[in-house]
């Protein structure tokens, strides 16, 4: 079998899917139907949203489908009239095993993390934010317990001391679409020699990484320095962490914030005391400090810490 004889169906969501349906499609492999997400209204205007895969299928002429339900009956039927051979799953829900059990060569996924490591919604986010100095790129083939599945092979990178969690993302998505051409052609080779991840747990436990919620985004300022500065570049730039500052007068302000120094051996007050100066917005936290570089007002935009000072009076200010 060559790459253009064999059948795929691919599933994917948002941008990180993208690129690795893009060079498949670029690549010469036959994509013989693409699934996606239903378009979604949002926005103040109440636009209909359409998916970053459903606007690259579009522009292909793939054939596309926008189930509301994965296990319904036309759906089904459809996705199996198309006699796919290999599905490849990449940001997208959970699948019902109808559907991932349907190809005889299996249905395999691309997950942003070294697996078992991070098995969950956000990966990339939980990497970050607990200070990891690696991570990476997985392809395993799907079974009933999600990220659960035998690796067929992973790939690392290392996360820099300032990376943020899109810096990351973009690094995982370029080197994820390699792997998944890579794993294409071993599966199409037959030298695919899939690995259980019991057996790559050498006794540990499996890291999660469940779903961001508004909560976890929240900073809580008695934690040390250096937590809090992994914390905020782990959500920066999407989907943020966030705090509140208190003026002198009790008002309270939600403040998103992106960016900070890396920390600072300073201080002593209370955690969420500002030290500020007009260039430089100092906050102290459980032990040390951070300088706040850029962040965001809640309905303004986001700015340096310098411009938001000028247009904000900050004395008498805390966070909490």
């Amino acid at each position: 079998m060559n790459k253009e004889d064999l059948r795929i169906v691919f599933f994917g969501t948002p941008d990180f899917a993208v690129e690795s349906l893009r060079r498949l499609v670029e690549g010469g492999y036959n994509i013989v139907g693409v699934v996606t997400m239903p378009d979604k209204i949002a926005g103040r205007g109440h636009r209909l949203i359409q998916s970053a895969v459903k606007q690259y299928a579009v522009e292909q002429g793939l054939h596309l489908m926008q189930p509301e339900r994965l296990k319904d009956e036309a759906f089904v039927n459809e996705l199996r009239s198309l006699n796919a051979q290999l599905h490849i799953v990449i940001a997208f829900r959970m699948l019902p095993e109808v559907v991932w059990a349907m190809p005889p060569l299996g249905t395999f996924n691309l997950h942003a993390s070294l697996l078992p490591k991070y098995r969950g919604a956000a990966p990339i986010n939980w990497a970050v934010m607990n200070g990891d100095k690696v991570t990476g790129v997985t392809t395993f083939f799907l079974k009933h317990e999600i990220d659960t599945g035998d690796v067929i092979q992973q790939k690392s990178i290392e996360i820099g001391r300032t990376d943020n969690v899109e810096v990351i993302h973009d690094k995982l998505m370029l080197l994820g679409a390699d792997m998944v051409l890579e794993t294409v052609d071993a599966i199409i080779a037959g030298t695919v020699k899939p690995i259980p991840q019991l057996e790559m747990l050498d006794g540990e436990l499996p890291t999660p990484a469940p779903k961001i919620f508004t909560e976890t985004c929240r900073i809580d300022w008695k934690r040390p320095a250096e937590e809090l500065y992994n914390h905020i570049r782990g959500l920066s730039p999407y989907p943020a962490a966030w705090s509140e500052i208190v003026d002198g007068k009790g008002n309270v302000y939600h403040v998103k914030i992106f960016a900070t120094s890396e920390p600072l051996e300073k201080g002593g007050a209370a955690p969420g005391t500002i030290d500020a100066d007009g260039k430089h917005l100092l906050v102290q936290c459980g032990d040390g400090m951070l300088e706040i570089l850029s962040l965001q007002l809640s309905g303004k935009r986001r700015m340096p810490a310098a411009d938001f000072m000028r247009g904000f009076t900050i004395e008498g200010c805390r966070f909490q």
